[in-house]
């Protein structure tokens, strides 16, 4: 079984349609390709509602980021200015349909007959960044892959126990490239793939000025940073 693995959307339509087409392309059915989304649908680009939209039209199995919580609890989290801004703007704009599955997300789901794990930051803790030099095979328990977002690195490492990934950030990398990244795990053999893929990023900057948003938000997109 070949599962899409994507996180930190961060309200990034055409990066998220980019990566959809991808995975869907990829598929050996008609069907629309299996994904799981750990966490942050919302935060810093123009399109909260829409992000929300294609994964509730997909009833794609997705846990709560610190932004989507965030959203819906009216807290800051301590965020800089940027991430402040993305907020209110989600916020301001989502309806109360879309809030309400925001707040109905877990922080932690087991899929596929429990072979795979997703969180957003780590096991332990939803909010503490979990870098690639943090991996380790004690993050694993009975799951085969585990599945965790929030520094937007994308990174795998398999271990006997099994693998732990970071598809990295479909909307908002930070690993100096800045195509759209996700990942593929494969259940029955055991293996997972990090992928990249363009998208429109001008459109993006664009949308991000006309919203008012901070500008280094449209900036840093192109450096993948």
């Amino acid at each position: 079984m070949r599962v899409g693995l994507i996180s930190d959307i961060h309200g990034n339509l055409p990066a998220l349609e980019a990566v959809l087409e991808a995975l869907d392309s990829g598929s050996e059915t008609e069907e629309p390709a299996r994904i799981v989304c750990a966490g942050d649908v919302v935060g810093y680009n123009p399109w909260p509602g829409a992000c929300i939209d294609r994964l509730r039209e997909r009833s794609i199995p997705t846990v709560a980021g610190n932004h989507d919580r965030a959203v819906v609890s009216g807290t800051g989290f301590r965020f800089n200015d940027m991430a402040s801004a993305g907020i209110e703007y989600a916020r301001d704009r989502l309806e109360p349909a879309q809030l309400e599955w925001l707040e109905g997300l877990p922080t932690e789901r087991q899929c596929f007959d429990g072979q795979l794990k997703i969180v957003h930051g780590h096991p332990a803790d939803p909010d503490r960044y979990t870098y690639p030099h943090d991996f380790s095979p004690r993050l694993l328990e009975d799951e085969r892959v585990l599945v965790l977002g929030h520094t937007h690195i994308q990174h795998v490492e398999r271990y006997a126990e099994g693998t732990v990934v970071n598809p990295g950030s479909v909307g908002q990398p930070r690993d100096g490239d800045p195509r759209a990244a996700y990942a593929v795990a494969d259940l029955e053999a055991g293996t997972v793939e990090a992928h990249r893929v363009s998208y429109d990023i001008e459109r993006v900057q664009g949308a991000i000025r006309e919203a008012g948003l901070p500008e280094r938000l449209a900036t840093r997109l192109a450096r993948g940073e």
